[in-house]
This record gives structure tokens, sequence and C-alpha cells, in this order.
């Protein structure tokens, strides 16, 4: 007599988007000051507009880490979110990185941002990701700010190597940074004893997508655990300006397959199950 088959355990994973424009990237700053960001055309609405139709034709939820910049000029934008059943988190105000401000300067940032968030949707901010995962061993102390600003929930770390940020040592799932706030780090798989990146931006771009399918199934199945991937409204935009003189790193980490993120998010959506973080790592009852 066979055995019965078990019944693979639906693991649910949490769906991120950094509500940034095009110019707000920290690699195209020198392009594009900060004096600048106001003459600059701006396709964020837009472009969220995209994904909220992908979302819900997929009838699969999100968060949205929001700048409060935007926040402010896109008010509409925000709420359009926020009522289509989206979870509002903070991506700070000005998309400054935590390493290049002191700490007073990063606590009003955040404050601030939480600020006009709620104030705009009418809800509740209860999350916070830090511009570029800039939330590193030199910068512990952010930990303590995004306590004390009220935020219930960071996903500020990503445990990789990379040039720009990463924290390969921190832990890869949800821990306490502090004994009320949760930290929840940007997916990875283990393979080789390193961790390699598993949770969208550009490598969900520049690799192909089997490649995101078999970490995140990976990380379902033989973690045991939820992944978190997050992805930009500009992502999905590829006529977007493009910066003439930028270095050929910078361009393949922009612009490549743009034209591609689309159709890779519509599968993304069919094969696994999404939903807001708050839901995911929080509960029911968030």
């Amino acid at each position: 007599m066979r055995a019965p088959i078990k019944a693979r355990r639906v693991v649910v994973n949490a769906l991120t988007v950094d509500v940034e424009d095009y110019f707000q990237v920290w690699a195209l700053a020198p392009w594009f000051p900060r004096a600048r960001w106001d003459e600059t055309p701006c396709r964020v609405e837009r472009n969220v507009d995209r994904i909220l139709a992908l979302l819900d034709e997929a009838d699969a939820h999100a968060t949205f880490f929001t700048l409060g910049w935007i926040a402010e000029r896109y008010p509409q934008a925000v709420r359009r979110i926020a009522a289509a059943g989206h979870e509002i988190a903070s991506h700070g105000y000005a998309h400054d990185r935590v390493n290049e401000l002191e700490r007073d300067a990063f606590h009003a940032d955040i404050q601030l941002a939480k600020a006009i968030l709620e104030d705009v949707a009418g809800v509740a901010v209860r999350g916070y990701r830090a511009p570029s995962f800039s939330i590193g061993a030199d910068t512990e102390w952010a930990h303590d700010c995004i306590r004390a600003a009220g935020y219930r929930y960071s996903s500020s770390i990503y445990p990789i190597r990379h040039d720009h940020y990463g924290v390969p040592d921190a832990p890869r799932f949800a821990y306490r940074s502090r004994p009320d706030l949760l930290e929840l780090p940007i997916t990875t798989t283990r393979f080789l004893d390193r961790n390699f990146p598993a949770g969208g931006g550009g490598y969900f771009r520049l690799l192909p997508y089997g490649v995101s399918k078999w970490s995140i199934r990976r990380v379902n199945e033989k973690d045991e655990q939820p992944a978190i991937f997050y992805f930009h409204p500009w992502e999905l935009d590829p006529d977007q300006p493009r910066v003439k003189g930028a270095g050929v790193k910078t361009r393949v980490r922009h612009y490549l397959n743009l034209r591609r993120t689309e159709h890779r998010l519509r599968r993304l959506l069919r094969d696994f199950h999404w939903d807001r973080v708050d839901r995911v790592f929080l509960g029911a009852a968030a």
C-alpha cells in the first residue's frame, strides 16, 4: 500500500515596493542633485498605477515603502495604494543614506516621513526601510532611532556582500534588533557556505527569472521561511530618461532588462503567494 502523499505547506511571502523615482536612486545622485528634484519630470505616479494594476490582476497585496518627499507631492498616489488594501510604510523622507547622516538628522528624517505618510494616507505606519539598505555595523544606533520614532519593524538589512551595502554576517531571517523592534532582512539563499541575493532588486533583472524562482522556492521549502522581495516603480519604466555619461556599472545596474521586469513580475506573482509585510510577520490583526 502506498504511503499517503504529504501536502506541501503553502508559504505566504512578503512583497515590497520601494516607492522612489528614477532620479532619486543613489547611483544617479551626481546627475540629479537634491536641488534639481522639483524641476525633474517625475514618472512615479504612472508606474505606481501599473503596479497596482498588476497586483489587482493577481489578487495579491504588498507593502509600499514610500518616500515622504513623494507623498508630499503625489498624495493621491499614496491614497490609491492604501485604498487598494496595501500597506503604507516609510522609506524615509528624502532617500538619504543612514551612514551619511548624523543621529539627530536621521531621527528627524524618519519621524517626518512617518508623520507625512500617516497624514496623507490616514493609516498607521508601522514599517521602515533604510534607503540603499544603509544600516550596518557602524550605524547600529539607527535601530534605537527607528524604535523611538514609533516603528514596529524595519526591513533595512541585506545579509550579502555588496560594494555599497550589506551585512553578510547578519541573521538571514526575522530577528529582534531591539526587544520591541523586528528586523526583517531581504531574502538570501545559502549555498556553498555563502549568502546569495534572492530578494529582488537589480539581481532580479540581471539574472534569468529561473534563478529567482529556484531561490525563493528553496527558502520556502528548505528553510521553511517566507521570502521578502523588493522592486522599484522605475524598474517597470523602460522609457525613462537615460543619463548620459554614467559609467558601465551604473548603466548595467539601472537600465539592464527594464523591458523584461513587468513580465517577470507577472510570473513571480503567479508562481508564489504574496501579501503585505505586516500581515506576514506581525499577524493577521495588523
